[in-house]
């Protein structure tokens, strides 16, 4: 999973560095699209229906390629590997809601934070300090200068931005505990289980044409292509690399609310937005190797 000295300083879209690259950008685009095609699903089944069927179907297929081993687990291990799922559970169901009350590419700028934030806490360095300054100043901003923005769906986003710093450091602890993608499979089927209860209020509505139809797309784009290309594309790209691309994250959920959605931002959010992204990529960069 090293990448080589070749690798690292391969110029962008060049050799191996470079195509990996590309398949990251590829995969962070597919995130967002699947996203996009979530939110056309919530006025059939709901937003906890949705993630059911995204991590559901997500689970079916890492258990089926991974087999994890149940026996011989400590309780430490299963502590650790549920929680995982528990919070994984909750970083979904928290994002699906805000997306729900808000465009696309605000969601996914808020829920930027939580990293970001993360980041910040494990350095306590003043210049990160200051880049998450300029990022909070954006979220705020983000709200300025358009139609206003529901304040349930900014807790939710910023809940899911809490979960997902949660969701790094128990992706770190499960991987130091499990071999492969076994302690994901497991994680991945724990978080189906805890939405289920909320998801299958649907009934029947669950096994529609339509539902069943983009249910898969998003399991799809949101699972499967990122997971295939990340997987990929990591053995080459380095990790201060890709901590840059991910943060172009809301930059491809605002396209994918455009397209799919047709949903539009004010000059003042893109301009927000860009705050938040230049300080998430800055952090990364700055931070110790």
């Amino acid at each position: 999973m090293e990448a080589t000295a070749t690798d690292r300083t391969s110029p962008a879209g060049q050799g191996p560095g470079g195509r990996n690259t590309g398949l990251v950008l590829v995969s962070i685009l597919s995130v967002q699209l699947g996203a996009g095609f979530a939110r056309r699903l919530f006025d059939d089944v709901g937003p906890a229906s949705v993630v059911m069927m995204r991590q559901g179907g997500a689970a079916v297929v890492l258990l089926a390629v991974a087999r994890p081993r149940l026996t011989g687990r400590s309780r430490r291990d299963w502590t650790t590997v549920l929680g995982f799922g528990a919070v994984l559970a909750a970083m979904n169901l928290t994002f699906y809601e805000a997306v729900a009350r808000l465009p696309l590419g605000l969601a996914v700028t808020i829920e930027l934070l939580g990293p970001l934030g993360l980041a910040v806490a494990l350095s306590r360095r003043w210049r990160e300090l200051l880049w998450c300054g300029v990022a909070v100043l954006g979220v705020v901003l983000l709200g300025e200068g358009g139609p206003s923005i529901d304040p349930l769906g900014i807790a939710f986003a910023v809940a899911a931005a809490v979960c997902w710093g949660g969701y790094i450091l128990l992706s770190g602890a499960t991987g130091r505990r499990f071999a492969g993608v076994d302690g994901l499979a497991i994680a991945m089927a724990a978080a189906a289980l805890i939405s289920a209860p909320i998801g299958l209020r649907a009934g029947t509505q669950l096994f529609s044409a339509r539902v069943l139809l983009l249910g898969a797309l998003v399991a799809l784009l949101s699972g499967l292509v990122p997971f295939s290309l990340e997987i990929t594309a990591l053995r080459h790209v380095p990790p201060r690399v890709f901590g840059v691309l991910m943060s172009l994250s809301p930059a491809a959920a605002t396209l994918s609310g455009f397209v799919i959605l047709s949903q539009r931002l004010t000059g003042w959010q893109l301009v927000a937005m860009a705050m938040v992204i230049v300080a998430s990529a800055a952090t990364v960069l700055g931070a110790k190797a």
